[in-house]
């Protein structure tokens, strides 16, 4: 298992899945840096030669925003968006769907399990509830 920004990536696969692995590199990102450094497509991740290794680093270090920066970044958007008091901030904030989702049915991902609120109309679930 070849370790690349301090990802290990998964030797048995092809190079150009096995790059998927790592956070901010997509499909078409991974052929776009094998295609460029003239690797080809259909090696396993685990025949790669230290020379390959070591210019899929460099090029990931240099020219693409990967792991830890474009997380770092991605949570300064949100925070910069949360401090103006944009609509999308305040959703943020809310732990709500910012993108136009419909909240009133599903959006359970991100709102969390439901939450009961009133009177609980069962004796055993409100002993339950109460304990």
């Amino acid at each position: 298992m070849p370790r690349i920004i301090g990802v290990e990536i998964p030797g048995n696969k092809r190079i150009e899945f096995a790059l998927q692995y790592i956070y901010g590199i997509g499909a078409t990102k991974a052929l776009e840096i094998i295609t460029k450094l003239d690797i080809p497509a259909d090696l396993h991740a685990d025949k790669l030669t230290p020379e390959q290794i070591s210019s899929i680093v460099n090029m990931l270090q240099n020219d693409i925003v990967v792991e830890g920066d474009l997380r770092r970044m991605m949570a300064n958007d949100i925070r910069r968006l949360m401090s103006n008091g944009s609509y999308r901030g305040m959703r943020h904030k809310k732990k709500l769907p910012c993108r136009g989702q419909r909240t009133k049915t599903n959006a359970r991902t991100r709102k969390g399990r439901k939450i009961t609120i009133g009177a609980i109309r069962d004796k055993s679930q409100r002993r339950l509830a109460g304990a």
